[in-house]
């Protein structure tokens, strides 16, 4: 017996699906495979093709699904593979609950030790996300399909029990290389940088393509997930809202989100516009030049939001110098730093009309990709650092003229939203 969500009615129905994407929490069983009045078709554009749901679906590299293709696991299958939730599994923790790593056997296989490696978020059974948020994972990610997307591999729903399943991800999140600390965090490279911010655009782009845009509503740092080889995967769909219709311009929707990375118009009037996610991107790439967290409130008064702070300094090639991440020590490319600011102010317009989308985001950074500027050699500059002792304390090593100390972060931390 399948599970399925129902949804407001649309006059274009899809058919031989019983899933849709919604707003709605309600739930409901079916066995039915006709088409009902209130399926609605989600297809991208015609690049993407559809295919019905099934665990051994090998899926095209970019895809919307017309229904989930998930595994559904039993509890003792997920309580077995991480070792009972045992406490030195445990990757990170979050509003929703905690994150486990765990052990999937292979069951089609008489060889010993074959299986993968999957990260298990178990819900807190005192969460205030919870079962919304759990639809919201199956009911998008389930069903997409592309290189920077975390792969959902499956759920667990018994009694009050509520899991999700996903692919691995070696290297945990960009946050923790941006702001963790400790001898295994180590500074992250401009290529690696970029290439990671061209990923995640990548992604995001990919969610606006689709005919009912997905807003994906919070972009940040922490749910931007690396593979072994440093590959972008955008995590954690379980605010992800369908766009409005064409003749819309906006969904009115209660503001969820994060403090910092959350659109300006988004916060103060609850319009949630598809430009709104180009906002939270604008964010991350200013985290990404700064190596500074979006909102801190350690620093000196004035300096807690990173967006209203550093603004200014991000259309000046000479400014933007005295921000850049020391823990570059200089080596990136001036020039191509210099329009990553600029397409940074863009992408923080105080107007979605005024910013771009993330089609024309992908096309800049990809034009820049391409003329390959190497990181130059840094010049000496003595008196670099003197701005950084503040309030008596020596300045940090490798760390900007504006960073404050940061405390080290999980690689899997699943910090809770701010409202």
């Amino acid at each position: 017996m399948g599970i399925c969500w129902g949804f407001p009615s649309t006059n274009n129905p899809s058919p031989r699906t019983t899933g849709q994407f919604s707003s709605s929490v309600g739930i409901s069983q079916t066995t039915s495979n006709n088409t009902s009045s209130d399926e609605i078709n989600i297809y991208a554009n015609s690049q993407f093709s559809a295919a019905s749901g099934g665990s051994d679906l090998a899926l095209p590299k970019e895809q919307v699904l017309p229904s989930p293709n998930l595994r559904i696991f039993s509890y003792p299958e997920l309580k077995n593979a991480t070792k009972n939730f045992r406490a030195d599994t445990v990757l990170g923790e979050g509003g929703f609950g905690k994150v486990y790593k765990g052990w999937l056997e292979e069951k089609l296989t008489s060889r010993n030790g074959t299986g993968s490696v999957v990260a298990v978020k178990k819900l807190n059974s005192e969460s205030m996300q919870g079962l919304e948020e759990w639809q919201s994972e199956v009911n998008f990610l389930g069903r997409l399909s592309h290189p920077n997307l975390v792969k959902l591999v499956g759920y667990c729903w018994e009694d009050k029990e509520l899991l999700l399943v996903y692919e691995f991800m070696q290297k945990g999140s960009l946050e923790n290389h941006l702001f963790g600390r400790g001898s295994t965090i180590q500074p992250l490279p401009w290529d690696i940088r970029f290439k990671i911010l061209l990923g995640a655009a990548r992604g995001l782009e990919f969610l606006h393509a689709s005919e009912k845009h997905i807003i994906y509503r919070d972009f940040k740092a922490s749910n931007i997930l690396l593979d072994g080889s440093y590959n972008a995967k955008i995590s954690d769909f379980g605010l992800a809202k369908l766009g409005p219709s064409a003749s819309q311009s906006h969904v009115t929707t209660r503001v969820m989100g994060t403090y910092g990375y959350a659109a300006p118009e988004y916060m103060a009037t609850g319009h949630l516009y598809v430009k709104s996610d180009v906002y939270g991107f604008g964010v991350v790439l200013v985290e990404m030049l700064t190596g500074l967290h979006a909102l801190d409130t350690t620093r000196p008064s004035g300096r807690h939001n990173l967006v209203d702070w550093i603004k200014p300094y991000l259309g000046e090639r000479r400014k933007l110098k005295h921000t850049m991440d020391s823990r570059l020590e200089g080596k990136y490319p001036t020039k191509a730093a210099l329009q990553i600011a600029q397409l940074a102010l863009k992408c923080l317009g105080p107007e979605p009309k005024t910013r771009p989308s993330m089609k024309e985001v992908v096309e800049i950074m990809e034009h820049l990709d391409a003329s390959n500027e190497k990181p130059k050699e840094p010049r000496i500059h003595p008196t670099l650092h003197s701005t950084a002792y503040c309030h008596g304390q020596q300045p940090l090593h490798h760390r900007s003229p504006l960073h404050p100390r940061l405390d080290e972060i999980q690689s899997y931390q699943l910090p809770q939203r701010a409202w």
